[in-house]
C-alpha cells in the first residue's frame, strides 16, 4: 500500500442500490484522479425478479447487482448516461418478457457467449466506457442462509433457518447469524488480488444481511480482507431497514458486522452526521473506541429526506478521507 501522494486503488464491496451509490461517489474520484484503480466486488446471492429468473433458466449468477454496479460506473457524457437507461430498461407488457432487465440479459448472453464471468464483465464494461472493473464476490451460484428468533409463536427465543435472499430480506424475525450455501465457494484470483493490493476499500451501505455481510462469510475472500493493508472503511446506512435490520441503531449494524468477521481491522466508519441522535452517537462512538477504529461524521444523505446517500457528497466525503489517509 502506498500513500495518498498519488491516485489510490479503491475496492468497494455490496450490492444493490447501496453499493450504487458508492460507486456513484467513487466514479467521481476517478474523474477527477483521486482515484486511478477502481473495482466492484459485488454480491451474487439474489434470488428474486428477473434475477432470480434467469438464475434459475441457465443456472448462472444473478446478473441484477453486477448489472447496477455497472451502470453506476457509466461516464455522466450522453454514451454514459444512454448506456445506463438502457442496461437498467425493464420490459413491460404482458409476455414472458415482462419484468426482465436489458442489462441482466446481456450480461447473460455474454456468459453465454464467451463462458467465463469475469471476461464477460469486462467486455460490458468496456461496451459501457466504465470507470471501474465489476467483479462478482465468487464464481459459484449461492444462496444466503440466516438463522432469525422470532418467528415461532409462543417461542420468541426459537431459531428458525429462512433461505434465499428475498426471504432474508423480508423477513419478519430478527436476524442472528448468516451464513452462505455452499459455505465456501469460488473466488476468483482476480478479486483476491485487488482485495490484497487495494489502498483504500469501502463497505457498504446497504442491505446490511443481504449486501454486505456475505461478503464477511466467503471464506477466501475474509481472509483476503483481513490480510490486505487497505483502509477499510465502513459506511453505515442511514436508518433501519424494516426485515434485515428493523429496530437497529447505527451500532448494532456495525456490532453484527463484527461478530460476523472478528479479525477484520476497520480504518475508519463514516456515518452521517444529521441522521445521529445524541445517543446513537455515544453508543456508536463507544462501540468504534473499543475497536481501535475511528468514528468520521460527515453529511452524506440527500437533501430530500430520503435514506439514501448522495453520490456527491458522498464522493466529497471519501476524498477526504483519503486525503486524510
Amino acid at each position: 500500500m502506498t500513500t495518498t501522494s498519488r491516485a489510490q486503488a479503491v475496492v468497494a464491496f455490496g450490492g444493490g442500490h447501496g453499493l450504487h451509490a458508492s460507486l456513484s461517489a467513487l466514479r467521481l474520484l476517478v474523474d477527477d484522479l483521486t482515484v486511478d484503480d477502481l473495482t466492484a466486488v459485488v454480491t451474487v446471492a439474489d434470488n428474486g425478479g428477473s434475477s432470480g429468473r434467469l438464475r434459475s433458466e441457465f443456472g448462472v449468477l444473478p446478473p441484477g447487482d453486477l448489472r447496477m454496479a455497472l451502470a453506476a460506473l457509466c461516464g455522466a457524457d450522453d454514451w454514459g448516461d444512454t448506456w445506463t437507461r438502457l442496461l437498467q430498461h425493464r420490459f413491460a407488457g404482458e409476455g414472458e418478457m415482462r419484468g426482465h432487465v436489458v442489462g441482466n440479459l446481456l450480461i447473460v448472453g455474454l456468459w453465454e457467449l464467451l463462458g467465463d464471468p469475469v471476461e464477460a464483465l469486462d467486455w460490458v464494461a468496456r461496451l459501457l466506457g466504465a470507470k471501474g472493473r465489476v467483479l462478482p464476490m465468487a464464481l459459484t451460484p449461492m444462496d444466503i442462509r440466516a438463522e432469525v428468533r422470532g418467528l415461532v409463536a409462543g417461542d420468541p427465543d426459537a431459531l428458525t433457518t429462512v433461505r434465499g435472499q428475498v426471504e432474508v430480506a423480508t423477513t419478519e424475525g430478527v436476524i442472528t447469524t448468516l451464513d452462505l450455501e455452499p459455505p465456501d465457494p469460488e473466488v476468483s484470483p482476480l478479486v483476491l488480488d485487488k482485495v490484497i493490493e487495494a489502498d483504500w476499500a469501502f463497505i457498504g451501505p446497504g442491505s446490511w444481511f443481504s449486501s454486505v455481510i456475505p461478503h464477511l462469510r466467503v471464506p477466501q475472500l475474509r481472509e483476503a480482507m483481513v490480510a490486505s493493508q487497505a483502509r477499510l472503511v465502513v459506511v453505515l446506512n442511514l436508518e433501519e431497514q424494516a426485515g434485515e435490520t428493523g429496530g437497529f441503531a447505527p451500532a448494532d449494524h456495525l456490532a453484527v458486522l463484527f461478530e460476523h468477521a472478528p479479525h477484520l481491522r476497520v480504518h475508519t466508519v463514516l456515518a452521517d452526521r444529521a441522521n445521529l441522535t445524541d445517543e446513537q452517537h455515544d453508543e456508536l462512538l463507544a462501540l468504534v473506541e473499543a475497536s481501535g477504529t475511528r468514528l468520521v461524521l460527515d453529511d452524506v444523505a440527500r437533501d430530500d429526506g430520503s435514506p439514501r446517500h448522495d453520490p456527491v457528497k458522498l464522493a466529497a466525503a471519501y476524498a477526504r478521507l483519503i486525503a486524510a489517509g
